[in-house]
């Protein structure tokens, strides 16, 4: 028999292992650029926080080094204060000062009673920004008790001025050791002749205190609001304000006959009650000025004499710019038929005028920051309204952007009623350590952390 052949059976092979998914503990190109780009953020924001605290410790320290100094310059100021247009003595002050401080400036006299420096940084070429201060005094007799009070007869650091000029000089000193860290120039206006018109700040822009300026920023005291405090809003923060003078006409005569006479005293007594219907009547609620009158003389005290005129005087003051231009013409129509109506003839005459503070939206985030920087979140407060009070830092922000504060200085526990102005004027000195702060931090802001 052939022999039973057996079938060859081919070899049994094990198929190809498929392939096993990527192991999670082999990242992917993907996921190894995302926990690169997430170890790098983490550690710019570790970075950033330290930079932070560095240079906060770093501003902090400097500001507490000049604060004596910066007390004994404002004491100095305060003890011989100068109005407007008469502050030449605390020009020289101030620039001697300036001449003695830690990095080179560029100083200048535009005017004989102000000052300009220039600080430029040694970090390379940036823009320009700029930091006001106002210097001039009132013409009041001080009687605020302090040991270092005026030691001129008449004459009264009764605004704060005082306080500005040695806060920013304060900054100058800290700025100067911070030189080496600042991209670009900063410049330093300490300006005369705010508190009349016209103004200091109007005659600096004209000599082109802000040619090449990107950014301005200053201050003022509150004695109304607490030490430890600041405030601010964007947009409108100060009023316009338009002083003017009007004078009636008439034909004086006999008290006893009044028919004979053109009465400018009953006149004028209309003239000032119906002004107010300009206010009430020709604007809106919404943008209503406040108009006062403040001076009315007439006659020769005899009490039978009719006299042939009277003169007026008083301000108006705005919150916007349209009102402003819209409001005096309104006025006159007001005086004009007013007098011809009793057939009198009437002369209205305008000081020359200041515009409303205006604080742009860029500019006013930056003083936030520095606000809260200096004093921190809950001690920044928005200002609900505009104040109806005038400053010239209106002609700054006329022509670049600015921002304007208000910085509390009412001293803790003094139940005293001491507003700007009065002869009774007392800030709490503590509170320059937050005016300097605020002016350090607008730099740092603007020139060494961008």
């Amino acid at each position: 028999m052939p022999p039973i052949l057996t079938p060859v059976q081919p070899p049994i092979t094990s198929p190809p292992p498929l392939p096993l998914p990527p192991s999670i503990f082999e990242p992917s190109q993907l996921s190894k650029r995302f926990y690169s780009s997430l170890l790098s953020s983490t550690l710019s924001a570790y970075s950033s926080v330290i930079y932070i605290s560095i240079m906060a410790s770093l501003i902090s320290d400097l500001i507490k080094a000049v604060q004596p100094e910066v007390v004994q310059w404002r004491r100095h100021i305060h003890e011989h204060p100068y109005v407007a247009y008469e502050e030449q003595p605390t020009a020289d002050y101030v620039a001697d000062l300036l001449s003695c401080m830690p990095a080179p400036l560029d100083i200048r006299r535009l005017t004989p009673n102000s000052v300009v420096a220039d600080l430029r940084g040694g970090a390379g070429e940036g823009p320009m920004y700029a930091l006001r201060a106002d210097m001039d005094a009132l013409p009041l007799q001080e009687e605020s008790g302090e040991p270092f009070s005026s030691k001129r007869p008449g004459v009264m650091h009764a605004c704060g001025h005082d306080a500005h000029t040695a806060m920013l000089l304060g900054a100058v000193k800290v700025l100067c050791q911070m030189r080496d860290r600042i991209r670009g120039t900063v410049r330093f206006i300490l300006q005369h002749a705010e508190e009349v018109s016209p103004s200091g700040a109007k005659q600096l822009v004209g000599l082109g205190v802000l040619d090449g300026v990107s950014m301005i920023f200053g201050l003022h005291v509150d004695a109304m609001r607490p030490s430890g405090s600041i405030w601010c809003r964007v947009g409108t923060i100060m009023g316009a304000c338009n002083d003017f003078d009007i004078v009636i006409r008439g034909a004086g005569g006999h008290a006893s006959q009044p028919e004979l006479c053109v009465d400018p005293i009953h006149i004028a007594s209309e003239v000032v009650a119906n002004l107010q219907s300009v206010v009430s009547r020709r604007v809106s609620a919404l943008k209503a000025p406040v108009l006062s009158v403040t001076h009315i003389a007439g006659g020769t005290g005899a009490y039978n004499v009719i006299p042939d005129s009277v003169h007026m005087r008083g301000t108006l003051r705005c919150l916007d710019r349209d009102t402003q231009a819209c409001v005096p013409g309104l006025m006159e129509e007001m005086i004009a038929g007013i007098t011809k109506a009793h057939g009198a003839q009437y002369e209205l005459s305008w000081v020359e005028p200041v515009t409303v503070t205006y604080n742009d939206p860029k500019a006013y985030e930056v003083a936030v920051q520095a606000s809260r920087d200096t004093l921190g979140e809950e001690n920044y407060h928005v200002l609900e309204n505009p104040k109806f009070g005038v400053e010239d830092f209106s002609e700054y922000t006329t022509v670049i952007p600015g921002c304007y504060i208000l910085l509390g200085a009412k001293p803790f526990g003094d139940a005293r009623f001491s507003p700007a102005h009065s002869s009774t004027f007392r800030i709490d000195e503590d509170a320059f350590l937050h005016g300097i702060g605020f002016h350090v931090n607008v730099i740092r802001i603007l020139m060494i952390d961008s």
